[in-house]
């Protein structure tokens, strides 16, 4: 992958409100992204199968990796103790991290609030870009 950027962003499941927002607006935004050589990937623990639905179904022209075994969630250190209708559990925090393309980590965005986020991450990659 050297010689272009890559956006890797952390999800906590397929098909949920938030995270098919944040999707859809690093699909949006795509022709962009691609202006400013990045490349995205979403991950989460969701099944190849769940993923190729959830793909097809926001016609998202990026790829989804699946991380059942969280080699990568582990990497970037994305699992977190997490509280959801006040029962405790280890999930993925919502995190998105940019890569130069040199393969060196240059940016990276820890509990992440969906609205506005894709457009920071845009304008870093921008940023980055005309370096």
């Amino acid at each position: 992958m050297t010689g272009q950027q890559v956006v890797i962003y952390f999800y906590p499941r397929d098909s949920t409100s938030g995270c098919t927002t944040q999707g859809q607006n690093f699909r949006d935004q795509i022709a962009d992204f691609s202006s400013a050589n990045t490349l995205i990937f979403g991950v989460s623990r969701d099944s190849m199968k769940s993923h190729e639905r959830f793909k097809a179904k926001q016609e998202f022209p990026f790829e989804l990796i699946s991380d059942p075994d969280e080699t990568l969630c582990k990497l970037f250190d994305v699992i977190k103790l997490k509280k959801l209708y006040g029962k405790e559990h280890m999930g993925i925090e919502r995190s998105t991290f940019l890569i130069d393309e040199n393969g060196v980590l240059h940016k990276e965005w820890r509990k992440v609030r969906v609205k506005g986020h894709v457009d920071k991450v845009l304008e870093a990659a921008q940023q980055l870009n005309s370096l």
